[in-house]
């Protein structure tokens, strides 16, 4: 049972970008340190506060997290959501050593692996080969989310919300003129820092004009050049 548990387990580590390019042998050394350790939580529960000293970064394995963004008035506003085993949290604010600025509760029963910063700190000495590794794809990680952030800049600062729009389509459409959307209008409409009505109607005078049409999680360009004038 163990074992079949352990294979699963590496199943989902080869979907994580923390373990890219490790091989079985550094691998099965990597869950067999204790640096890692495995934490379940039921739908509901805490996994980390606002302000909190991090000491690991997390992958989910199973379930589900949201993290969530306190403001000074005692709301909590929704920063996004993580359902895809392999994805992992909390690593900036543990690389950087800054207490952590966001909470993160379970949205459902949910099982995470623990990576102790400690597995690939060089304070202490040579790291292993699998934390030479981790060190390295967390860098990897780090200019992905950096080139993210970039892009996003580049929409936000794009004036008003149909230049917003049709830059963030640009940049994620294929040759055949179709971008993917979020799955809701509401996360749509975060990412473009706009309320959700003022985004449905530019949408809707958008397919008025013959420029585009969005339909479910598909946008298709309709009008390639008049397109492009707002970019």
């Amino acid at each position: 049972m163990a074992a079949r548990r352990n294979d699963e387990l590496a199943a989902v580590l080869r979907q994580c970008s923390l373990t890219d390019g490790m091989d079985e042998t550094v691998l099965r050394d990597f869950l067999a340190s204790g640096g890692v350790r495995r934490l379940r939580f039921v739908k509901g529960a805490p996994i980390l506060r606002e302000g909190a000293e991090l000491r690991e970064l997390y992958v989910l394995l199973s379930g589900g997290v949201q993290i969530l963004k306190n403001t000074f008035s005692g709301r909590r506003i929704l920063i996004s959501e993580i359902d895809t085993p392999g994805d992992m949290f909390g690593e900036v604010y543990l690389v950087l050593r800054q207490r952590c600025g966001m909470t993160v509760e379970a949205t459902r029963d949910t099982e995470l692996l623990a990576v102790s910063s400690r597995f690939f700190s060089l304070d202490d000495g040579a790291a292993s080969e699998a934390g030479l590794l981790v060190q390295r794809n967390l860098m990897r990680v780090f200019a992905r989310k950096a080139y993210f952030m970039h892009s996003k800049l580049q929409v936000l600062s794009s004036g008003g919300l149909r230049e917003r729009l049709i830059r963030y389509l640009f940049q994620r459409m294929t040759p055949d003129g179709t971008a993917d959307l979020p799955a809701t209008r509401e996360q749509l409409a975060g990412e473009l820092a706009t309320a959700r009505p003022s985004l449905s109607r530019e949408l809707s005078r958008l397919e008025r004009e013959g420029i585009l049409r969005a339909e479910g999680k598909k946008a298709r360009v309709l009008d390639m050049a008049r397109f492009e004038e707002y970019l």
